[in-house]
């Protein structure tokens, strides 16, 4: 598409919030059916996830079991040794021993369900990353159009990070810390029915602490990833508009854009930070004070000789129980933190989850058509058969009917905009015949890269018709035009990979021969012969290495690879130098020979022998002719030709 008509496109959004994050920055809420999603990616794993799920349960239940063991421990070893005149330690190293085994099953159980996690993880991540690029192939031009490469990217990387982190960590901890805290709690009950209800009352305070403390990191940690995609964005622009940066002595008030953005980034991050690193010292403190009540109460009632009631019946506060009370008391306070805390990590995969969804959920190309485009056979009396070879000769299919394909091109009183408010053109009427060159002139503006993108439908039109041979091309399916199709835009797009790799790009299934036949046509292989490895040459960073025309050269020997009967130029030679535009030049006229082409043109020099000129103004067609017509009318055409009026 050229630069110099997407103005005419829908305005970019800022970095595409406005679909995902926008409504979850304001509201906190988001899409709907988030979590169902991403568990039926989990769906996949379930053998793996029971096993997870298993090994959690051993390690909480070794985490309870060793604090049971101190009663235990206290009660019935270490106490009675303390009276004996010759005490026996083979009891209490048996018990040491036992509770040793008891811990090193909890780690062991807590290494594999962790380490299975992190695999589950990056299969699921790599599961959703190939529906994303699959997705994203699926998509009209206009969702590109309307976002910048930055904020799609995220979805890749920070997005996609987000999930890692909630499957591998958050999930699974916020998993065995509930498992733990109901384990804890049954044993606090087998201990202490009151001291369990001192437990329970700190407990109510500290879920307020923690509601009020988490509720705000969580709004900052959307915000947080709101503002990495704005960031993102942004650098991905400068990165592509370095040279306009440089030319235009642009680096100050970008350093200065930048720092805006950064520095909003920071103070999201910052207190999202800073409110959820918090939540862990403020928890640990009170958990420290609920430490002392206990142990002053538990004491008291103890010296007071007050009777214990538990789960089991009544007993005597032993010093054992009350220290392993204390234990517990601990590792039910601390689960409540790590839940809290990871409930942002969970929040900040929901925000990223959300966007991933949305870009999962947008509606593909619109594509009804059934017409599609065949190999055929001409037998000496002209008729046509399918065949599975290339034959250089090819049919439209509908149905059981077979037409040629000639390469004739009808606009009928086309109508178009890329919004329904802004009409870009107006009753556009085209008529070109098979081997006809039809150039499209005009300003800045004016629409004719939107005819070429309404021939590509890449949009659809508002009104009117486009006929290809006679049918309407919303009856061709997209992937059999746009094959009909070869296109030579005024911005080259190269690949990483070999030279050969990059004209092989128009036809797939072409030969090394064929590719050097194609680049002896559009007249780039000399150039491409004298590179380090010829054909073989690894182009990388947009072929970064090459000048211009010789990036076009191979441009157009990519569209010469293809053999397509139609043709679009799309101002090919408006950003090379004179001389370097007569060998690109040269290897335009050897491709479009015998074929329909379009050319949108910039210097009226090239194409002084088209067939019929078109003048565009506003969206409008003000005048149609040949090159001599034209000049004998003496109207904006001549204007142009002559330097009385020049284009923008």
């Amino acid at each position: 598409m050229s630069n110099r008509e997407t103005h005419q496109m829908p305005v970019k959004r800022g970095h595409g919030h406005g679909h995902g994050f926008a409504a979850m920055g304001k509201g906190r809420k988001f899409k709907k059916g988030t979590i169902k999603r991403l568990l039926s990616y989990l769906g996949e794993y379930k053998i793996r996830l029971v096993v997870v799920a298993l090994c959690i349960l051993v390690s909480s239940a070794a985490s309870v079991a060793s604090s049971l063991f101190l009663q235990t421990l206290i009660d019935d070893y270490i106490t009675p040794l303390l009276i004996e005149a010759s005490p026996d330690f083979g009891g209490l190293l048996n018990i040491i021993l036992s509770m040793a085994a008891v811990f090193l099953t909890g780690v062991l159980a807590s290494l594999f369900y962790a380490r299975t996690m992190a695999v589950v993880a990056q299969k699921t991540l790599k599961d959703i990353r190939d529906e994303m690029f699959e997705k994203m192939q699926q998509l009209p031009i206009k969702y590109f159009d309307t976002r910048t490469h930055g904020d799609i990217m995220s979805h890749y990387t920070n997005d996609a990070d987000t999930l890692r982190q909630m499957i591998s960590q958050s999930l699974p901890n916020l998993f065995a810390s509930v498992i733990s805290m109901i384990a804890v709690f049954a044993s606090m009950l087998h201990l202490s029915v009151w001291l369990t209800v001192l437990v329970i009352l700190f407990t109510l305070l500290l879920m307020l602490v923690i509601k009020t403390i988490a509720g705000k990191s969580g709004t900052y940690f959307m915000k947080q990833q709101s503002s990495i995609a704005d960031v993102n964005g942004y650098i991905e622009e400068m990165i592509n508009g370095q040279r306009v940066v440089k030319v235009f002595c642009y680096e100050e008030k970008a350093k200065e854009r930048f720092k805006v953005k950064n520095e909003n980034l920071r103070e999201t991050t910052a207190m999202a930070n800073t409110l959820a690193n918090v939540l862990m010292p403020v928890t640990g403190g009170m958990g420290y004070v609920l430490y002392v009540f206990i142990a002053i109460i538990g004491g008291a009632m103890g010296i007071a000789g007050v009777y214990n009631l538990s789960v089991g019946g009544e007993s005597v506060l032993t010093l054992g129980t009350i220290a392993s009370f204390l234990t517990l008391s601990r590792n039910f306070v601390n689960p409540i933190a790590q839940v809290s805390q990871q409930l942002n990590s969970v929040i900040m995969a929901m925000a990223g989850a959300s966007r991933i969804f949305e870009l999962l959920d947008q509606k593909p190309e619109d594509d009804r058509g059934t017409v599609t485009l065949i190999n055929v056979c001409e037998d000496e009396e002209g008729n046509l058969t399918e065949c599975e070879k290339r034959t250089g000769h090819w049919a439209w299919k509908d149905g059981s009917n077979l037409i040629p394909m000639k390469g004739k091109i009808n606009l009928k009183e086309v109508d178009f905009g890329y919004n329904e408010d802004e009409p870009v053109l107006h009753d556009i009427t085209i008529y070109a015949e098979p081997g006809q060159k039809v150039a499209l002139v005009g300003a800045t503006g004016a629409g004719k890269t939107t005819i070429t993108n309404l021939i590509n439908r890449f949009y659809d039109i508002d009104d009117g018709k486009i006929q290809y041979d006679g049918i309407n091309i919303n009856k061709i399916k997209k992937f059999d035009l746009r094959r009909s199709l070869g296109v030579v835009l005024q911005e080259v797009n190269l690949f990483t990979g070999t030279v050969m790799e990059n004209i092989r790009y128009g036809r797939l299934d072409a030969t090394d021969e064929e590719c050097i036949e194609a680049a002896k046509l559009a007249n780039a292989d000399g150039f491409i012969r004298m590179l380090p490895n010829g054909y073989d040459t690894v182009l990388e960073g947009d072929g970064s290495g090459l000048s211009q025309g010789q990036r076009q050269l191979i441009s157009i020997a990519r569209a010469a690879v293809a053999d397509p009967p139609v043709m679009i130029l799309d101002e090919a030679t408006s950003s090379i130098d004179t001389r370097t535009e007569s060998i690109v030049q040269k290897g335009m006229d050897n491709l479009m020979k015998g074929r329909t082409v379009f050319v949108i043109a910039h210097r009226l020099s090239t194409i002084q022998n088209a067939d019929v000129i078109m003048v565009m103004d506003k969206g409008r067609i003000i005048e149609r002719g040949d090159h001599d017509r034209l000049i004998a009318e003496k109207g904006r055409y001549y204007q142009l030709y002559t330097g009385a009026f020049e284009l923008e």
